[in-house]
């Protein structure tokens, strides 16, 4: 059987009890290492798992899937993921891909960021369609996801923005030459997403048009959700520059809007002070 385990967010422990007991009696277990990263290392698991854990980059995932599944009809093999399995499209591949080699599945959910969010203190199901913002290079600078944005925000709905991870990239010139050397790993921070939008912002209102966001636009910027020293910020897309919310993982939403009483309460427990970067731990939540 191939299994489909959900790791959590924070670190080795937040693997569910069941989900642990499947992966100490399976013959292989792979542990995909593109879509999201916890905040220990691979070493740190194994000890932890007491197994040896197999990384599975995305070119391995979706382009190999068969290597992964090798087997998987006589024995069981495991497939770890951060967050939840079902949050990244490739996940639901490796499933149907299963599916048509006769090979059964099953799956063992976790806490995922789709989720995890409402630590904030936004009600959930006031969410519209969740963003992807990448990282803009000197010829590629895409905007459309900005569509969704304004959207969300004609509904009321607040908008969850997913930061990019660039994990075992290949700069163009590697990638022309077939030379397989990879560049440093990079996150995106809620920093350089609040001026990647504040930029469209900027654009929209050179091409005439009434941007859905705008500087004083109240967002929240979240770091390691759910690590103990996970941090919310509360503020403006103008204060979403500044503000320090230490190492990766981050997200950024972008709220819909008008609030409902007990969502302001909330995030006025993580509100940035005026004039500073400085922003409230969620210690003590």
């Amino acid at each position: 059987m191939l299994y489909m385990i959900g790791l959590g967010l924070g670190d080795a422990k937040d693997i569910t009890v069941k989900g642990l007991e499947v992966v100490r009696r399976c013959s292989r277990v792979y542990l995909e290492a593109y879509t999201s990263v916890l905040t220990v290392g691979k070493e740190v698991l194994e000890e932890f798992y007491g197994r040896k854990l197999i990384l599975a980059d995305r070119e391995e995932v979706e382009q190999e899937a068969n290597n992964i599944l090798k087997d998987a009809d006589i024995s069981d093999v495991a497939f770890l993921v951060v967050g939840d399995p079902f949050g990244a499209t490739t996940h639901s591949d490796l499933i149907l891909r299963a599916t048509k080699l006769g090979i059964p599945y099953r799956v063992i959910h976790n806490a995922s960021i789709m989720n995890a969010v409402g630590c904030c203190g936004l009600q959930l199901y006031r969410f519209g369609e969740t963003v992807s913002v990448v990282f803009w290079t000197d010829t590629w600078r895409p905007e459309s996801f900005f569509d969704k944005v304004k959207t969300n925000r004609q509904n009321g709905m607040h908008t969850l923005c997913l930061l990019d991870i660039k994990v075992k990239e290949q700069s163009l010139e590697n990638l022309i030459k077939g030379r397989k050397i990879y560049e440093p790993p990079r996150y995106m921070s809620v920093n350089q997403a609040a001026q990647q939008l504040l930029e469209i912002v900027q654009n929209q209102r050179i091409r005439g048009e009434e941007p859905a966001v705008t500087e004083e636009t109240l967002c929240v910027g979240l770091a390691r959700v759910g690590a103990e020293d996970q941090k919310i910020a509360a503020g403006t897309l103008q204060q979403m520059c500044t503000v320090d919310l230490g190492g990766p993982l981050h997200s950024l939403i972008i709220t819909g809007g008008s609030l409902h009483p007990l969502e302001m309460e909330m995030l006025s427990l993580f509100s940035v002070p005026e004039n500073s970067s400085e922003s409230q731990s969620t210690d003590g939540l």
